[in-house]
C-alpha cells in the first residue's frame, strides 16, 4: 500500500530537484529519526517489504525505461542484472537482520568481572544514507546498498545517474508513490545536484562509479567528516596458468565479456595467458564468443553501449592501442557498422604496447586485453605496479600457484575459474581496496558497514579503586604495582 508523502514544501516527484530540495529533505530525515528512537526488526523488515513489492510490481516499466536508456538492453538482463539482483540483496537483509541486531556481550577485565560489572556492543543506526547509483546497473546501485542500509535502521536518500533519465525519473516517481520520503526518497538531478548531494551532513555516503569521481565524492564528504563507502572499479585482472582448461577460460571471459556490453566495474580488463597457449586461447575465444553472440547489429541480445560519448571512448581506446602496433581481433567480424547502432562486436587487444591507453584506463565496454607472458611472477608484480583492482580472477588446477597468486597480490575480490561470480554472494562482502574502493554492503558486513558499533560498560556496585590506592593521594606503594605490571608475559 501507498504511504502518502509527508515532507512538506518538497515535491517528491519525477522532477529535477534542487539542492534546496535536498537540504531540507535531509534535515526532515534527520529530525524523523531523531523523534523515533530505535528502529524494531518489524520496522525495519516492513521498509524492506515495501520496496521488495515497489520492485515486483514495477519491473516490466522499470526494464523498459532501462532499455530505452541503453539502446537496446534485453528485458531478461535487466530483470537478472538489476530487478533480482536487488531483490535477493533485499530479500537476504529481510530475513536475517533479527539475527544481526542483538547486542554482543563483550568480556570484561579483571577484577570488575568479578564483581558483577558487564560489557557490550551494541548495534545502532547511523542517521540518513546518501546513495548515489550509477547507470550501468542503475537499479542495483541503487538498491543493493539501501538493503544493508534499510536492514541496519537506517533511511536514505538515493540520486539515480542522469545517463539514464527514464530510468530516473520512473525510480523517482515510484518511491514517491509507495515509499514514505522520510524513510527512502529520490532526488533527480545532473552533475550539479551530484556535486552538491556528496557535500551534504548524511551520516553515511554510497557511491559508486569511477575513481576519478570517487576522489571528488571523498572530498565533497570531507567538509562533513562523513564515512563513505566507494565501489569504484579499475582493471580487472585475470591470470590464465599453464594448467588451466583454455576452452573453460574462452567461455567463462566470453560471457563475462557479453554482459551487459562489458559495462561493469568487476569487469575482466587484462587478461594474462602463457606465450606458447596465447593463439590456441584467441581461437577458443572466437568460437565461444561466436557461439553466444553470431552477430551483433540489430541483435537484441547484444546490450549496446549506454550513449555515443561511452561508445566513442571505448574507440578512442582500441584505436590508440592499434595505432601503436597492438593487434585487434574483432569478435565476431562486423559485416557493417549501424551508426544508429551502438552494438559493437568485442574488441580484442592482443600486446598493446606499454603506453597504450587501454592499459591505463578502466574500459568498461566491449574490449578486452590480452597479453602473453612467460613468467607468473613477472605478471604478479605488473598487477601489484597498479591501483587495487575491485576483482581479480585466476584460472588454472595448480593449487600451489593458486595459493601464491591469493597470497601475493590485493583486490576487491577474486573468483576462481570463472569471472564475477564472487560478487553475486549474499553473504559475503562486497567492496574495493585502495583505488577500487573501501567499505563493503551485502549480508551482515553490509549490517555492520551502516551501524554505529557502540561500546556500553555498565559498572559494578562496588568500586575497589580507593581502597586498593589507586586513586590520589597515591600510597608508597602505588608506583611499584603499577612497574610490576611491566612485563613481557
Amino acid at each position: 500500500m501507498a504511504i502518502e508523502p509527508t515532507c512538506k514544501g518538497i515535491t517528491m516527484s519525477s522532477a529535477t530537484s534542487s539542492v534546496q530540495d535536498l537540504s531540507s529533505l535531509l534535515a526532515q530525515q534527520k529530525s524523523a529519526f531523531a523523534r523515533a528512537g530505535s528502529v524494531s526488526a518489524d520496522t525495519r523488515r516492513q521498509r524492506l517489504q515495501q520496496v521488495i513489492d515497489l520492485l515486483v510490481h514495477n519491473h516490466a516499466a522499470l526494464t523498459a525505461a532501462i532499455d530505452q536508456d541503453f539502446g537496446g538492453r534485453p528485458t531478461g538482463f535487466s530483470l537478472m542484472n538489476d530487478v533480482l539482483g536487488a531483490l535477493a540483496s533485499l530479500k537476504y537483509a529481510r530475513d536475517h537482520l533479527q539475527g544481526w541486531m542483538g547486542d554482543e556481550p563483550r568480556q570484561m577485565f579483571s577484577p570488575y568481572d568479578q564483581l558483577g560489572a558487564k560489557a557490550w556492543v551494541m548495534f545502532q543506526p547511523k542517521g540518513t544514507v546518501g546513495i548515489l547509483g550509477t547507470w550501468n546497473a542503475p537499479l542495483f546501485t541503487l538498491f543493493s546498498p539501501l538493503a544493508s542500509a534499510l536492514a541496519a535502521g537506517n533511511r536514505a536518500i538515493l540520486k539515480p545517474s542522469e545517463v539514464v533519465p527514464r530510468t530516473a525519473e520512473l525510480v523517482a516517481r515510484l518511491c514517491a508513490e509507495h515509499l514514505d520520503p522520510l524513510v527512502v526518497a529520490v532526488v533527480n538531478g545532473g552533475p550539479e545536484l551530484g556535486e552538491a548531494f556528496s557535500c551534504q551532513p548524511f551520516d553515511h555516503l554510497v557511491f559508486t562509479g569511477s575513481t576519478a569521481i570517487g576522489r571528488q565524492v571523498m572530498a565533497g564528504a570531507a567538509q562533513n567528516l562523513v564515512p563513505v563507502t566507494l565501489e569504484l572499479g579499475g582493471k580487472s585482472p585475470v591470470i590464465v596458468s599453464r594448467s588451466a582448461d583454455l576452452n573453460k577460460v574462452a567461455f567463462s571471459l566470453a560471457a563475462g565479456k557479453a554482459c551487459n556490453g562489458g559495462q561493469i566495474c568487476i569487469n575482466p580488463d587484462l587478461v594474462y595467458v602463457p606465450k606458447a597457449s596465447l593463439e590456441p586461447f584467441l581461437n577458443a575465444l572466437r568460437s565461444a564468443y561466436r557461439d553466444l553472440n553470431p552477430t551483433v547489429a540489430g541483435n537484441p541480445d547484444v546490450v549496446a553501449v549506454v550513449n555515443q560519448r561511452h561508445l566513442e571512448r571505448v574507440e578512442r581506446l582500441v584505436q590508440d592501442a592499434e595505432s601503436r602496433g597492438a593487434r585487434i581481433e574483432s569478435l565476431p567480424e562486423p559485416l557493417a557498422i549501424d551508426v544508429q547502432d551502438r552494438r559493437r562486436p568485442l574488441r580484442v587487444v592482443v600486446d598493446p604496447a606499454s603506453d597504450s591507453l587501454i592499459l591505463h584506463e578502466e574500459i568498461f565496454g566491449p574490449a578486452m586485453v590480452v597479453i602473453g607472458y612467460d613468467d607468473l611472477d613477472q605478471v604478479i608484480a605488473e598487477i601489484n605496479g597498479r591501483p587495487r583492482p575491485l576483482a581479480l580472477y585466476y584460472f588454472g588446477e595448480d593449487a600451489q600457484e593458486q595459493h601464491h597468486v591469493l597470497e601475493h597480490t590485493l583486490s576487491g575480490g577474486v573468483t576462481i575459474n570463472d569471472v564475477m561470480m564472487h560478487a553475486a554472494l549474499h553473504d559475503a562482502p562486497f567492496g574495493g581496496i585502495g583505488a577500487s574502493g573501501m567499505g563493503h554492503y551485502h549480508g551482515r558486513e553490509g549490517f555492520l558497514e551502516f551501524s554505529h558499533m557502540r561500546t556500553v560498560f555498565k559498572a559494578s556496585a562496588h568500586d575497589p579503586r580507593r581502597e586498593w590506592g589507586l586513586l590520589p593521594p597515591y600510597g608508597e606503594h602505588y608506583l611499584a604495582a603499577m612497574l610490576a605490571g611491566v612485563t613481557s608475559d
